[in-house]
């Protein structure tokens, strides 16, 4: 297989063609990524999925790499999680199926019902939750992991940063992955398939520069930042 194509975890059916479709109202977004049919027909199908901004900006999701086994890029994530390890967000479970597989232990949670059916279907150790609910062993993980920009979780990354250092035991490990750019904005989105889309909610783009400075502000201590694939990743200690 060729180096950095990834090995799909499940068969998926062929993708169907879309059209654009028109933006919905933003005037009273919410805070919560949608658990809707919009995102569920994207990972049942494996089909196209898009952040629509509300100028009409499209940002394109990546559902087939969700939905595969990891690539090299998530491979230089893996590498560093160590110890008891919280993944937020965690999607179909690619990271958590993967850490389970090398014997560390690890909980996804999401707050999609399709993506935690998904994960558990291949084995993952999955939580139907927000990262903001109560959740097990507060304070004592070993590493917590924010992968594919779900730093953007709520469009408030302040507070997703201040709730991964309440989780992590002292001397634990924040991965983050940024934005690609020097970015930092908070911005009403939908996901859009191109037949349709989803209620409005917030998301945040953090690039890695703001992504320190924001870590640092709640505590965390920088230690690395590395690229691969084209994606750029950030390590912090707590």
């Amino acid at each position: 297989m060729a180096e950095g194509v990834s090995e799909p975890l499940r068969l998926l059916p062929e993708s169907v063609d879309t059209v654009p479709a028109p933006i919905h109202n933003t005037t009273s977004p919410s805070p919560v990524w949608p658990d809707d049919e919009v995102f569920a027909h994207a990972l049942h199908h494996g089909t196209g999925l898009d952040l629509l901004h509300h100028n009409g900006h499209r940002v394109p999701l990546a559902v087939h790499r969700w939905l595969a086994a990891p690539d090299r890029a998530d491979e230089s994530l893996l590498q560093r999680c160590s110890g008891r390890t919280l993944d937020i967000g965690c999607g179909p479970g690619r990271f958590s199926i993967a850490l389970a597989q090398r014997g560390i232990f690890c909980l996804g949670i999401d707050v999609t019902s399709k993506a935690v059916e998904l994960a558990r279907s291949n084995g993952a150790n999955v939580l139907c939750a927000s990262v903001f609910d109560p959740l097990p062993t507060e304070g004592e993980w070993d590493t917590v992991l924010l992968a594919d920009g779900n730093l953007g979780i709520a469009g408030d990354p302040d507070r997703l940063l201040a709730r991964a250092h309440h989780l992590l035991r002292a001397g634990g490990r924040l991965l983050v992955e940024a934005a690609v750019s020097d970015v930092d904005e908070v911005v009403p989105v939908q996901l859009s398939n191109g037949s349709g889309n989803s209620r409005v909610f917030h998301w945040a783009h953090v690039g890695a520069e703001a992504a320190v400075q924001r870590a640092r502000a709640v505590g965390f201590s920088h230690t690395e930042t590395w690229r691969s694939l084209g994606r750029v990743f950030v390590s912090f200690d707590r």
